[in-house]
């Protein structure tokens, strides 16, 4: 069965893997969309996401998804809020009816060590477990990759604007990340899982800590 897990995180919001074992006419039959893509795997990736984003929110208004300029998918009328991920064969992808979502799936690969120094701050470099850097890094990336999604609106530095607290290195757990720009002050939950050398990570609950401003305050009679 292409799909390999799914997670009711609460009564308006899952998510889903898929594995894609199919070909492209599969889900063309199922989603009646005609992306301007290329490239033949990138645009069956395409197509799975699209797909499993129905197999998880039957009716889910596929003809209604909008494009940002950062390339976040979404839809216009904030009905339903969605993520979606690519690696190789594997799709994820996070339905929410409650609010803003992000996952995002990896494989554990050596260029994640390559990179590290990139999207992790000395302080969160000090906690990574030595025995197991690679996966532990490929967990920070994945986290940092997700809430990146989950803000969707691009110009993110991932060392600058995403801090991670310590966390133990284990295969699955959550972690907490505190995401800070000018716009945008949160504090995200996330949750993992680290399975088959493939590391899942979504975003599990968010607190808003902007504080509004004067002008806010004014219209909304505070």
């Amino acid at each position: 069965m292409p799909l390999i897990r799914t997670i009711q995180i609460n009564p308006g919001c899952r998510l889903g893997v898929w594995r894609i074992e199919e070909e492209e006419a599969f889900f063309r039959e199922k989603v009646n969309i005609s992306p301007a893509i290329h490239h033949p795997h990138k645009r069956l990736q395409h197509f799975a996401g699209r797909y499993l984003l129905q197999e998880l929110f039957p009716g889910f208004p596929l003809s209604s998804i909008q494009i940002m300029q950062s390339r976040k998918p979404y839809l216009e009328s904030n009905s339903l809020h969605f993520s979606i991920s690519h690696c190789g064969d594997n799709i994820a992808a996070i339905v929410s009816s409650n609010g803003a979502v992000g996952i995002d799936i990896e494989d554990v690969k050596p260029k994640i060590e390559a990179v590290s120094h990139k999207f992790l701050s000395p302080e969160e470099r000090a906690f990574i477990d030595p025995v197991n850097a690679l996966p532990h890094k490929t967990i920070c990336w994945s986290a940092k990759e997700a809430v990146y999604k989950w803000y969707g609106l691009g110009g993110v530095d991932f060392r600058e604007n995403m801090q991670l607290a310590p966390f133990i290195f284990q295969p699955r757990g959550f972690l907490t990340c505190n995401f800070n720009k000018a716009d945008k002050n949160a504090r995200l939950y996330l949750q993992y899982l680290m399975e088959n050398e493939l590391c899942l990570t979504w975003t599990n609950d968010v607190e808003d800590l902007t504080v509004p401003t004067i002008a806010e305050n004014a219209a909304s009679g505070h």
